[in-house]
Protein backbone atom coordinates (compact mmCIF):
# COMPACT_ATOMS: atom_id res chain seq x y z
CA UNK A 1 0.00 0.00 0.00
CA UNK A 2 2.76 2.74 0.49
CA UNK A 3 4.44 1.37 -2.67
CA UNK A 4 1.27 2.52 -4.44
CA UNK A 5 0.39 5.74 -2.37
CA UNK A 6 4.41 7.10 -3.62
CA UNK A 7 4.20 6.14 -6.56
CA UNK A 8 0.67 8.14 -6.94
CA UNK A 9 2.07 10.80 -5.53
CA UNK A 10 4.89 10.82 -7.76
CA UNK A 11 2.38 10.30 -10.78
CA UNK A 12 0.24 13.79 -9.57
CA UNK A 13 3.20 15.77 -8.66
CA UNK A 14 4.94 14.58 -11.89
CA UNK A 15 1.47 15.67 -13.71
CA UNK A 16 -0.08 18.70 -11.51
CA UNK A 17 3.18 20.61 -10.62
CA UNK A 18 2.46 23.09 -13.52
CA UNK A 19 -1.20 23.74 -11.77
CA UNK A 20 0.54 24.15 -8.47
CA UNK A 21 3.43 26.55 -9.55
CA UNK A 22 0.22 28.54 -11.37
CA UNK A 23 -1.41 28.76 -8.16
CA UNK A 24 1.74 29.40 -5.81
CA UNK A 25 2.53 32.11 -8.83
CA UNK A 26 -0.67 33.52 -8.59
CA UNK A 27 -1.13 33.67 -4.17
CA UNK A 28 2.63 35.70 -4.30
CA UNK A 29 1.10 37.92 -6.79
CA UNK A 30 -1.97 38.68 -4.25
CA UNK A 31 0.32 39.30 -1.89
CA UNK A 32 2.07 41.91 -4.00
CA UNK A 33 -0.33 43.29 -6.32
CA UNK A 34 2.34 46.96 -6.48
CA UNK A 35 4.91 44.44 -8.35
CA UNK A 36 4.46 43.65 -11.82
CA UNK A 37 5.17 40.11 -11.89
CA UNK A 38 7.52 39.48 -14.06
CA UNK A 39 6.50 36.19 -17.13
CA UNK A 40 7.93 32.81 -15.51
CA UNK A 41 8.78 30.46 -18.32
CA UNK A 42 7.99 26.93 -16.84
CA UNK A 43 9.80 23.79 -18.81
CA UNK A 44 7.62 20.82 -18.40
CA UNK A 45 9.78 17.35 -18.20
CA UNK A 46 11.42 16.06 -21.05
CA UNK A 47 10.55 12.31 -20.44
CA UNK A 48 12.28 11.18 -24.05
CA UNK A 49 15.73 13.08 -22.81
CA UNK A 50 15.39 11.65 -19.26
CA UNK A 51 14.73 7.49 -20.64
CA UNK A 52 17.27 8.23 -23.13
CA UNK A 53 19.96 8.82 -20.02
CA UNK A 54 18.59 6.22 -18.25
CA UNK A 55 19.25 3.99 -21.37
CA UNK A 56 22.83 5.00 -21.41
CA UNK A 57 23.38 4.09 -17.70
CA UNK A 58 21.29 1.18 -16.35
CA UNK A 59 21.46 -2.54 -18.14
CA UNK A 60 18.53 -2.92 -20.15
CA UNK A 61 17.14 -6.53 -20.31
CA UNK A 62 14.66 -8.39 -22.81
CA UNK A 63 13.80 -11.17 -21.35
CA UNK A 64 12.40 -12.87 -23.75
CA UNK A 65 12.23 -13.15 -27.54
CA UNK A 66 12.11 -15.95 -30.52
CA UNK A 67 14.90 -16.27 -32.55
CA UNK A 68 14.10 -15.92 -36.38
CA UNK A 69 17.31 -17.56 -38.83
CA UNK A 70 17.79 -15.22 -41.21
CA UNK A 71 17.81 -17.29 -44.17
CA UNK A 72 14.14 -18.93 -42.97
CA UNK A 73 12.35 -16.23 -41.66
CA UNK A 74 8.87 -16.51 -40.35
CA UNK A 75 5.53 -13.94 -41.45
CA UNK A 76 6.99 -12.60 -37.41
CA UNK A 77 10.17 -11.08 -38.13
CA UNK A 78 10.27 -7.30 -39.17
CA UNK A 79 8.95 -5.77 -42.20
CA UNK A 80 12.92 -5.09 -43.08
CA UNK A 81 13.07 -8.81 -43.20
CA UNK A 82 15.35 -8.34 -40.15
CA UNK A 83 14.90 -10.13 -36.86
CA UNK A 84 12.96 -7.66 -34.25
CA UNK A 85 15.74 -7.91 -31.87
CA UNK A 86 18.40 -8.01 -34.69
CA UNK A 87 21.66 -5.96 -32.80
CA UNK A 88 20.59 -3.00 -34.74
CA UNK A 89 17.64 -2.53 -33.35
CA UNK A 90 18.71 -3.39 -30.09
CA UNK A 91 21.55 -0.10 -30.67
CA UNK A 92 18.76 2.00 -31.39
CA UNK A 93 16.82 0.98 -28.57
CA UNK A 94 19.50 1.45 -26.09
CA UNK A 95 18.52 -2.62 -25.11
CA UNK A 96 21.36 -4.36 -23.90
CA UNK A 97 20.39 -8.00 -23.62
CA UNK A 98 17.82 -10.08 -24.90
CA UNK A 99 16.87 -13.62 -24.02
CA UNK A 100 16.60 -15.62 -27.30
CA UNK A 101 14.58 -18.53 -27.13
CA UNK A 102 15.28 -21.93 -29.08
CA UNK A 103 11.78 -23.84 -29.17
CA UNK A 104 8.94 -24.89 -31.28
CA UNK A 105 5.07 -25.29 -31.01
CA UNK A 106 2.32 -27.40 -31.47
CA UNK A 107 3.09 -30.62 -33.05
CA UNK A 108 3.35 -34.69 -32.76
CA UNK A 109 4.99 -36.62 -30.57
CA UNK A 110 5.91 -39.89 -32.75
CA UNK A 111 9.88 -40.44 -32.87
CA UNK A 112 10.31 -38.98 -36.48
CA UNK A 113 8.40 -35.05 -35.01
CA UNK A 114 10.81 -35.06 -32.20
CA UNK A 115 13.54 -35.36 -34.29
CA UNK A 116 12.50 -32.54 -36.36
CA UNK A 117 11.76 -30.53 -33.59
CA UNK A 118 15.13 -31.18 -31.67
CA UNK A 119 16.69 -30.35 -35.06
CA UNK A 120 14.78 -26.65 -35.81
CA UNK A 121 16.05 -25.90 -31.45
CA UNK A 122 19.63 -27.03 -32.72
CA UNK A 123 19.29 -25.02 -35.66
CA UNK A 124 18.12 -22.03 -34.05
CA UNK A 125 20.70 -22.56 -31.16
CA UNK A 126 23.34 -22.50 -33.59
CA UNK A 127 22.03 -19.67 -35.33
CA UNK A 128 22.26 -16.88 -32.61
CA UNK A 129 26.42 -18.68 -31.80
CA UNK A 130 26.65 -17.63 -36.06
CA UNK A 131 25.52 -13.95 -34.94
CA UNK A 132 27.66 -13.05 -32.27
CA UNK A 133 30.74 -14.45 -34.47
CA UNK A 134 29.50 -12.19 -36.98
CA UNK A 135 28.87 -9.15 -35.26
CA UNK A 136 32.15 -7.70 -33.53
CA UNK A 137 29.65 -6.03 -30.44
CA UNK A 138 27.52 -8.39 -29.93
CA UNK A 139 28.47 -11.80 -26.94
CA UNK A 140 26.70 -14.66 -25.96
CA UNK A 141 26.10 -14.36 -22.41
CA UNK A 142 26.18 -18.04 -20.23
CA UNK A 143 26.46 -15.76 -16.91
CA UNK A 144 25.38 -12.88 -15.01
CA UNK A 145 28.66 -11.41 -14.74
CA UNK A 146 28.95 -11.93 -18.31
CA UNK A 147 25.71 -9.56 -18.76
CA UNK A 148 27.10 -7.26 -17.14
CA UNK A 149 30.64 -7.26 -18.40
CA UNK A 150 29.18 -6.94 -21.78
CA UNK A 151 27.12 -3.98 -21.04
CA UNK A 152 30.39 -2.02 -19.03
CA UNK A 153 32.34 -2.93 -22.29
CA UNK A 154 29.47 -1.30 -24.59
CA UNK A 155 28.77 -4.69 -25.91
CA UNK A 156 25.13 -6.03 -26.57
CA UNK A 157 24.53 -9.54 -24.91
CA UNK A 158 22.50 -12.88 -26.17
CA UNK A 159 21.56 -14.99 -23.26
CA UNK A 160 20.38 -18.50 -25.00
CA UNK A 161 16.44 -19.65 -23.51
CA UNK A 162 14.58 -22.73 -24.51
CA UNK A 163 11.26 -23.34 -25.49
CA UNK A 164 8.92 -26.59 -25.96
CA UNK A 165 10.31 -29.84 -24.49
CA UNK A 166 8.09 -31.17 -26.91
CA UNK A 167 11.26 -31.25 -29.24
CA UNK A 168 13.39 -33.37 -26.42
CA UNK A 169 10.75 -36.53 -26.40
CA UNK A 170 11.32 -38.10 -23.16
CA UNK A 171 14.86 -37.53 -22.93
CA UNK A 172 15.36 -35.29 -19.67
CA UNK A 173 19.41 -35.16 -20.50
CA UNK A 174 18.80 -33.28 -23.83
CA UNK A 175 18.50 -30.69 -20.76
CA UNK A 176 21.83 -30.99 -20.12
CA UNK A 177 23.04 -30.75 -23.87
CA UNK A 178 21.05 -27.79 -24.36
CA UNK A 179 22.93 -26.49 -21.45
CA UNK A 180 26.15 -27.36 -22.75
CA UNK A 181 25.06 -25.49 -25.92
CA UNK A 182 25.13 -22.33 -23.86
CA UNK A 183 20.90 -22.32 -22.93
CA UNK A 184 20.45 -21.07 -19.68
CA UNK A 185 16.62 -20.17 -19.45
CA UNK A 186 14.33 -23.06 -19.26
CA UNK A 187 10.37 -23.23 -20.26
CA UNK A 188 9.01 -26.64 -20.33
CA UNK A 189 5.80 -25.79 -22.56
CA UNK A 190 4.93 -23.88 -25.40
CA UNK A 191 1.01 -24.67 -26.88
CA UNK A 192 -0.31 -27.69 -26.18
CA UNK A 193 0.61 -30.47 -23.61
CA UNK A 194 4.03 -32.60 -24.35
CA UNK A 195 5.57 -35.14 -22.03
CA UNK A 196 6.89 -33.06 -19.33
CA UNK A 197 3.90 -30.44 -18.23
CA UNK A 198 0.73 -29.18 -19.42
CA UNK A 199 0.74 -25.97 -21.01
CA UNK A 200 -1.78 -23.16 -20.69
CA UNK A 201 -2.68 -23.52 -24.23
CA UNK A 202 -4.61 -26.83 -24.88
CA UNK A 203 -4.41 -28.00 -28.54
CA UNK A 204 -7.74 -27.86 -30.63
CA UNK A 205 -7.87 -30.96 -32.66
CA UNK A 206 -9.28 -29.78 -36.13
CA UNK A 207 -10.70 -33.74 -37.09
CA UNK A 208 -13.27 -33.77 -33.90
CA UNK A 209 -13.59 -30.28 -33.16
CA UNK A 210 -12.69 -30.31 -29.86
CA UNK A 211 -9.68 -29.15 -27.87
CA UNK A 212 -7.03 -31.73 -25.93
CA UNK A 213 -8.08 -32.13 -21.91
CA UNK A 214 -7.15 -29.51 -19.76
CA UNK A 215 -4.42 -31.33 -17.77
CA UNK A 216 -3.04 -34.42 -18.79
CA UNK A 217 -0.64 -35.03 -16.13
CA UNK A 218 -2.29 -32.83 -13.62
CA UNK A 219 0.89 -30.51 -14.04
CA UNK A 220 4.26 -31.55 -14.08
CA UNK A 221 4.85 -35.44 -15.03
CA UNK A 222 7.52 -37.16 -13.15
CA UNK A 223 9.60 -35.84 -16.51
CA UNK A 224 8.97 -32.36 -15.79
CA UNK A 225 9.62 -33.29 -11.95
CA UNK A 226 13.41 -34.03 -13.19
CA UNK A 227 13.46 -31.43 -15.42
CA UNK A 228 13.32 -28.99 -13.25
CA UNK A 229 15.74 -30.27 -10.66
CA UNK A 230 17.88 -30.49 -13.38
CA UNK A 231 17.94 -27.05 -14.16
CA UNK A 232 18.55 -26.53 -10.44
CA UNK A 233 21.48 -28.92 -10.62
CA UNK A 234 23.31 -27.10 -13.50
CA UNK A 235 22.67 -23.78 -12.45
CA UNK A 236 20.17 -22.25 -15.37
CA UNK A 237 16.94 -20.39 -14.82
CA UNK A 238 13.48 -21.93 -14.70
CA UNK A 239 11.03 -20.24 -16.61
CA UNK A 240 7.14 -20.66 -16.08
CA UNK A 241 5.62 -19.20 -18.88
CA UNK A 242 3.20 -21.10 -20.78
CA UNK A 243 2.63 -23.75 -18.43
CA UNK A 244 -0.76 -24.36 -16.95
CA UNK A 245 -1.24 -22.79 -13.29
CA UNK A 246 -1.16 -26.47 -11.94
CA UNK A 247 2.39 -26.88 -13.57
CA UNK A 248 3.44 -23.61 -12.90
CA UNK A 249 2.49 -23.77 -9.29
CA UNK A 250 4.26 -26.83 -8.99
CA UNK A 251 7.56 -25.61 -10.91
CA UNK A 252 7.81 -23.35 -7.95
CA UNK A 253 7.21 -25.48 -5.11
CA UNK A 254 10.05 -27.74 -6.78
CA UNK A 255 12.50 -25.16 -7.42
CA UNK A 256 15.18 -24.84 -5.30
CA UNK A 257 16.21 -21.33 -7.17
CA UNK A 258 13.53 -18.68 -8.27
CA UNK A 259 12.08 -18.97 -11.37
CA UNK A 260 10.74 -16.12 -13.61
CA UNK A 261 8.13 -15.98 -15.99
CA UNK A 262 9.98 -14.46 -19.21
CA UNK A 263 6.96 -13.67 -21.02
CA UNK A 264 3.12 -13.42 -18.79
CA UNK A 265 1.12 -10.44 -18.86
CA UNK A 266 -1.54 -10.64 -15.40
CA UNK A 267 -4.92 -12.37 -15.85
CA UNK A 268 -6.67 -10.13 -13.50
CA UNK A 269 -6.27 -7.09 -16.04
CA UNK A 270 -6.97 -9.73 -19.39
CA UNK A 271 -8.75 -12.82 -18.84
CA UNK A 272 -6.69 -15.25 -20.73
CA UNK A 273 -5.41 -18.67 -19.33
CA UNK A 274 -2.16 -17.75 -21.03
CA UNK A 275 -1.59 -15.01 -18.42
CA UNK A 276 -0.68 -15.51 -14.69
CA UNK A 277 -3.57 -15.50 -12.08
CA UNK A 278 -3.08 -14.06 -9.26
CA UNK A 279 -1.94 -17.39 -6.94
CA UNK A 280 0.97 -17.59 -9.48
CA UNK A 281 1.57 -13.72 -8.98
CA UNK A 282 1.73 -13.86 -5.70
CA UNK A 283 3.90 -17.84 -4.96
CA UNK A 284 6.50 -15.86 -7.84
CA UNK A 285 7.04 -13.01 -5.18
CA UNK A 286 7.00 -15.20 -1.92
CA UNK A 287 9.97 -17.24 -3.46
CA UNK A 288 11.92 -14.52 -4.96
CA UNK A 289 11.34 -14.73 -8.66
CA UNK A 290 10.42 -12.18 -11.34
CA UNK A 291 7.33 -11.66 -13.74
CA UNK A 292 8.22 -10.29 -17.12
CA UNK A 293 5.32 -8.05 -18.64
CA UNK A 294 4.99 -8.60 -22.60
CA UNK A 295 4.34 -5.78 -24.76
CA UNK A 296 1.96 -7.97 -26.64
CA UNK A 297 -1.33 -6.55 -27.88
CA UNK A 298 -3.37 -10.12 -27.79
CA UNK A 299 -2.58 -10.45 -23.84
CA UNK A 300 -3.28 -6.81 -23.31
CA UNK A 301 -6.85 -5.97 -24.73
CA UNK A 302 -10.03 -5.39 -22.19
CA UNK A 303 -11.45 -8.65 -21.96
CA UNK A 304 -13.94 -6.97 -20.07
CA UNK A 305 -15.92 -5.01 -22.91
CA UNK A 306 -18.87 -6.70 -24.23
CA UNK A 307 -18.89 -5.41 -26.92
CA UNK A 308 -15.15 -6.41 -28.12
CA UNK A 309 -16.11 -9.65 -27.52
CA UNK A 310 -19.19 -9.77 -29.28
CA UNK A 311 -17.42 -8.34 -32.63
CA UNK A 312 -14.31 -10.84 -31.70
CA UNK A 313 -16.87 -14.12 -32.22
CA UNK A 314 -18.76 -12.76 -34.78
CA UNK A 315 -15.30 -12.01 -36.99
CA UNK A 316 -14.19 -15.88 -35.80
CA UNK A 317 -17.53 -17.31 -37.07
CA UNK A 318 -17.02 -15.23 -40.83
CA UNK A 319 -13.81 -16.56 -41.05
CA UNK A 320 -14.45 -20.36 -39.96
CA UNK A 321 -13.00 -20.67 -36.67
CA UNK A 322 -15.43 -21.74 -33.66
CA UNK A 323 -17.08 -18.85 -31.67
CA UNK A 324 -15.15 -20.25 -28.44
CA UNK A 325 -11.92 -18.31 -27.72
CA UNK A 326 -9.69 -17.78 -25.33
CA UNK A 327 -6.94 -15.67 -27.19
CA UNK A 328 -8.19 -13.18 -29.93
CA UNK A 329 -6.07 -14.89 -32.49
CA UNK A 330 -6.92 -18.32 -31.19
CA UNK A 331 -6.60 -21.09 -34.24
CA UNK A 332 -5.69 -18.82 -37.03
CA UNK A 333 -2.91 -22.00 -37.71
CA UNK A 334 -6.10 -24.13 -38.38
CA UNK A 335 -7.26 -21.97 -41.72
CA UNK A 336 -6.01 -23.64 -44.60
CA UNK A 337 -3.62 -21.32 -46.62
CA UNK A 338 -1.08 -18.54 -45.62
CA UNK A 339 -4.32 -16.35 -47.38
CA UNK A 340 -6.56 -17.27 -45.18
CA UNK A 341 -4.20 -16.91 -41.88
CA UNK A 342 -3.51 -13.32 -42.77
CA UNK A 343 -6.94 -12.31 -43.64
CA UNK A 344 -8.32 -13.48 -40.03
CA UNK A 345 -5.01 -12.05 -37.95
CA UNK A 346 -5.35 -8.89 -39.93
CA UNK A 347 -9.13 -8.45 -38.94
CA UNK A 348 -8.42 -9.42 -35.11
CA UNK A 349 -5.45 -6.73 -35.06
CA UNK A 350 -8.11 -3.92 -36.82
CA UNK A 351 -10.23 -4.82 -33.81
CA UNK A 352 -7.93 -4.54 -30.97
CA UNK A 353 -6.14 -1.70 -32.80
CA UNK A 354 -2.91 -1.08 -31.67
CA UNK A 355 -2.64 -0.83 -27.92
CA UNK A 356 -1.10 2.18 -25.57
CA UNK A 357 2.20 1.36 -24.13
CA UNK A 358 0.01 2.39 -20.98
CA UNK A 359 -1.53 -1.16 -21.37
CA UNK A 360 1.63 -1.99 -20.48
CA UNK A 361 2.32 -0.56 -17.53
CA UNK A 362 -0.72 -0.83 -16.06
CA UNK A 363 0.30 -4.51 -16.20
CA UNK A 364 3.77 -3.77 -14.47
CA UNK A 365 1.64 -1.59 -12.10
CA UNK A 366 -0.67 -4.18 -11.17
CA UNK A 367 2.76 -6.59 -10.00
CA UNK A 368 4.38 -3.91 -8.04
CA UNK A 369 1.48 -3.41 -6.00
CA UNK A 370 0.71 -6.73 -5.47
CA UNK A 371 4.19 -8.37 -4.51
CA UNK A 372 6.56 -5.21 -4.82
CA UNK A 373 9.03 -3.61 -7.55
CA UNK A 374 11.83 -6.30 -7.00
CA UNK A 375 9.31 -8.89 -8.55
CA UNK A 376 8.58 -7.42 -11.86
CA UNK A 377 10.42 -7.05 -15.08
CA UNK A 378 10.01 -6.87 -19.14
CA UNK A 379 10.36 -9.59 -21.77
CA UNK A 380 8.45 -8.47 -24.78
CA UNK A 381 7.96 -11.54 -26.88
CA UNK A 382 8.97 -9.91 -30.20
CA UNK A 383 9.19 -12.34 -32.75
CA UNK A 384 5.93 -13.41 -31.97
CA UNK A 385 4.21 -10.83 -30.51
CA UNK A 386 3.80 -6.95 -30.40
CA UNK A 387 0.80 -4.33 -31.25
CA UNK A 388 1.91 -1.57 -28.82
CA UNK A 389 2.08 1.74 -31.02
CA UNK A 390 5.79 2.88 -31.32
CA UNK A 391 7.37 -0.43 -29.64
CA UNK A 392 7.42 -2.64 -32.79
CA UNK A 393 10.91 -3.84 -32.13
CA UNK A 394 13.64 -3.36 -29.47
CA UNK A 395 14.29 -0.56 -31.39
CA UNK A 396 11.46 1.43 -29.44
CA UNK A 397 12.21 0.18 -26.08
CA UNK A 398 12.53 3.74 -24.60
CA UNK A 399 8.67 3.80 -24.60
CA UNK A 400 8.26 1.53 -21.69
CA UNK A 401 10.83 3.81 -19.78
CA UNK A 402 9.48 7.33 -20.88
CA UNK A 403 5.92 5.86 -19.74
CA UNK A 404 7.25 4.03 -16.26
CA UNK A 405 8.73 7.67 -15.54
CA UNK A 406 5.51 8.98 -16.20
CA UNK A 407 3.75 7.05 -13.41
CA UNK A 408 6.18 8.21 -11.28
CA UNK A 409 9.22 5.47 -11.05
CA UNK A 410 12.35 6.44 -10.29
CA UNK A 411 15.68 5.34 -11.92
CA UNK A 412 16.51 2.69 -9.57
CA UNK A 413 13.21 1.27 -9.55
CA UNK A 414 13.28 1.15 -13.29
CA UNK A 415 16.67 -0.79 -13.25
CA UNK A 416 15.62 -3.16 -11.48
CA UNK A 417 12.43 -3.75 -13.68
CA UNK A 418 14.49 -3.33 -16.72
CA UNK A 419 17.15 -5.81 -15.94
CA UNK A 420 18.46 -5.93 -12.10
CA UNK A 421 15.80 -8.30 -11.43
CA UNK A 422 16.13 -10.90 -13.65
CA UNK A 423 20.12 -10.73 -12.69
CA UNK A 424 19.29 -11.37 -9.32
CA UNK A 425 17.61 -14.37 -10.04
CA UNK A 426 20.27 -15.59 -12.45
CA UNK A 427 22.69 -15.25 -9.53
CA UNK A 428 20.42 -17.20 -7.51
CA UNK A 429 19.85 -19.93 -10.44
CA UNK A 430 23.88 -20.01 -10.90
CA UNK A 431 25.03 -20.56 -6.72
CA UNK A 432 22.71 -23.30 -6.65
Amino acid sequence: MYTTLVRVIRHALNKRWLLISALVLAACAQEAPEAEAEPQAVVERDFAAEADAIHDRVLVLDAHADIEIPDKLTRYAGPDGMSRVHPTKLRAGGVDAVVVAAGVSTGARTAEAVLEARATVDAEVASVHAEVAAESDVVLATTADDIEAAHAAGQKALILGFQNARSLGENVEGIRELFDQGVRVFALTHMGHNNFADSSRPVFNGETGEYEPDAEHGGLSSLGQEAVALVNELGGVVDISQLSKQAALQAIELSTAPVIASHSNVQALTNVRRNLSDEEIDRIGETGGVIHIAAFRGYLFDSNDPELDRRIKETRTQHGLPEKYDYPYELYWELEGMDAQLAYTGAISDLLGKGDVEVVVNHIDYVVDRIGVDHVGIGNDFNHGGGIENFTDASGARVITEALLRRGYTEAEIAKIWGGNFLRVMRAAEAG
